[in-house]
């Protein structure tokens, strides 16, 4: 009854639908997604080839009411933070667990009218209104189906088994006369994904180009809110429904459609790293390695620098992305700069000592411990010479701020990547470690470790004088059944310059290459010595470690499970990460059938959960 009661509210959501569709409460209509529409239109036609931007903007800002809750579920529940003697109740309680329906981001609502509002869209939108030879609302109209698949992907991350309806409930009586089925996972990818399909290689809307509609910002420029960026690419939704279900073939396919569609050169061209007496100022390292290059290893050629990823209003690595108001007073505001210890909405936006959320011991170790790649003395004019040392990661030291207080020796740390009020769903980084995940369990652990060592590039498939740990199966593979590097693709990746491994970003010189020259072996970050290092971490821990190839895959998706530790930390994506790993490892049934719920057990132990993590059942919130 009380799931009832829930979708019984979702006639509200859709009475008025248009420039004010979503808007409730005390949020203002002139605010960031303002469409520059003044209709309100009740029981709308949408048969006019306008009508689409301004119900696509409405739907989009019912994404805004749920940001703050999808980011706050999905990092409270995952191992990279810890609470303190200032966390909200309410961020407390899911961060042990012991969250019930009362808890203030515990709410299947908003989800569901997102949804109804797209299922609404879905039935009444013309698609056959064209210009000349094209159909204006084609864009739109498989947008929002892909905004409605990642609405209920979430509801099934989160609750594990919801009401489904495609149909727009718009009076009290559709929903007292109907039974939806509610669906597990498995159930609601079978649903959505036969109709996704045919939309395959779409190209998100740019309101901006497609239709002139700039969305308003409050007082900041409107190119701030990159309006290419507020839609989620059809590939990648199902790229990651196929992936949540283990259905790796389809997935990797889906995650190599989006990539090969949209790159036109490798998109994780970034590294934060330093040079030796850059390194020593900036992060306080004073015990350096002597035999550092002082005058190399700065930041790479051609490449960006990671932290500016979330500083710039460039866009850069960003696929999708919830813009939030800037001003409390000009549209839905954001709580989560404020809970990282930054009050974005003061007078003057400035850093608090009420720090809620911190980074945890685990993921400290986990940084800290990480080797990092340096360019030696030993290097000449015509050859590099790589080493490694425990320095640790960069990416952890780049988004930090951190202040001692002189009185109590305690050491306060802000995380800087949630200073701004947007809420991050995608990045080209999330897509190449999703397809790595795929690819790892499709048995090529090879080509997962290549996406974090070289990137993407041709290298992969060269026999003779490319990437030697690359067997001859997966270089097959990858030209073929799944064609990152086939002839008709090899070619946007081919900026040698440009190619850069996630684990590039902030561990230093990993790759195997400089300019068009690829050296087997330059680094110290080897496929065989990286992931021999898991298994030895797996058999200190109990597990009858072999040598066979599960095992290798095993520790291979260890190692791609803190790459999204060290690149996607606190960005509100964890908790579904772990989850699905977690059941991805329980259905492997290598070192014993409940093996996953026990690596997440043991990952989030020093929560004191107050449920019992090893079962399944309990990682789900309760329907509210």
């Amino acid at each position: 009854m009380k799931k009832l009661s829930i979708i019984r509210k979702m006639t509200n959501a859709i009475t008025v639908i248009g420039y004010c569709l979503l808007v409730i409460g005390t949020v203002a209509c002139e605010d960031m997604l303002d469409s520059d529409s003044s209709r309100q239109v009740f029981d709308p036609s949408l048969d006019q080839k306008t009508d689409s931007v301004f119900y696509a903007l409405g739907i989009l800002q019912g994404m805004q009411q749920l940001a703050d809750q999808y980011a706050f579920q999905g990092e409270m529940q995952g191992d990279l933070v810890e609470t303190t003697t200032y966390t909200d109740n309410n961020l407390r309680q899911l961060a042990n667990f012991s969250a019930t329906t009362e808890n203030k981001y515990d709410s299947a609502y908003v989800y569901y009218r997102v949804i109804n509002n797209c299922n609404y869209y879905i039935a009444h939108r013309d698609t056959t209104l064209r210009t000349g030879a094209t159909y204006v609302t084609m864009k739109e109209y498989v947008a929002v189906k892909a905004i409605r698949a990642w609405a209920y992907m979430q509801l099934a991350r989160i609750y594990q088994k919801v009401p489904f309806y495609t149909v727009p409930l718009t009076q009290i009586s559709q929903i007292d006369d109907a039974n939806f089925p509610e669906l597990d996972m498995a159930g609601i990818v079978s649903q959505l994904t036969p109709d996704l399909e045919q939309y395959s290689h779409a190209y998100n809307p740019n309101l901006t180009t497609d239709y002139n509609q700039t969305p308003t910002f409050g007082n900041v420029a409107p190119s701030s809110i990159l309006p290419q960026y507020l839609f989620i690419p059809v590939d990648v939704v199902l790229g990651d429904l196929y992936l949540e279900t283990g259905n790796y073939d389809k997935a990797a396919r889906h995650y190599i459609s989006y990539l090969t569609d949209a790159t036109t050169e490798n998109h994780s061209a970034f590294m934060q790293t330093y040079t030796r007496n850059q390194r020593r100022a900036s992060f306080g390292d004073d015990e350096l390695p002597g035999n550092w290059n002082a005058q190399r290893n700065g930041q790479l050629q051609n490449s960006s620098l990671w932290s500016s990823i979330f500083t710039s209003s460039a866009g850069l690595d960003y696929i999708t992305y919830i813009p939030l108001a800037e001003s409390k007073l000009e549209g839905v505001a954001s709580e989560i700069p404020l809970a990282y210890g930054y009050d974005y909405y003061a007078n003057s936006s400035s850093y608090v000592d009420e720090i809620q959320i911190t980074p945890s011991n685990d993921y400290l170790k986990l940084t800290n411990s990480s080797d990092f790649c340096y360019v030696t003395t030993a290097t000449t004019e015509v050859s590099l010479d790589i080493s490694s040392a425990k320095l640790g990661d960069t990416r952890y030291k780049s988004i930090i701020r951190e202040d001692e207080d002189d009185e109590t020796n305690e050491t306060k740390v802000w995380i800087t990547k949630n200073t701004t009020p947007k809420v991050v769903l995608y990045r080209r980084s999330t897509v190449y470690l999703h397809l790595a995940e795929a690819l790892n369990r499709l048995g090529m652990y090879d080509a997962a470790f290549a996406i974090l060592k070289d990137g993407i590039n041709k290298y992969l498939v060269i026999e003779e004088g490319g990437a030697q740990y690359i067997k001859p199966e997966t270089r097959l593979a990858l030209t073929t059944t799944y064609p990152l590097l086939s002839d008709d693709n090899i070619s946007k990746f081919s900026n040698d310059e440009n190619c850069f491994g996630i684990h590039t970003h902030g561990g230093g010189y990993t790759r195997d290459y400089t300019g068009s020259t690829y050296q087997p072996g330059l680094s110290p970050y080897q496929c065989d010595t990286i992931i021999g290092l898991k298994l030895a971490e797996l058999a200190a821990n109990g597990y009858a470690v072999g040598t066979t190839k599960q095992d290798s895959i095993n520790a291979m998706e260890d190692l791609i499970c803190d790459e999204m530790a060290l690149e996607l930390s606190f960005e509100g994506c964890r908790w579904y990460d772990l989850k699905r790993i977690a059941t991805h490892k329980n259905q492997a049934g290598l070192y014993g059938s409940n093996f996953g719920s026990l690596w997440l057990s043991r990952k989030l132990a020093y929560k004191n959960p107050a449920k019992d993590l090893a079962d399944p059942n309990n990682w789900y919130l309760p329907f509210k």
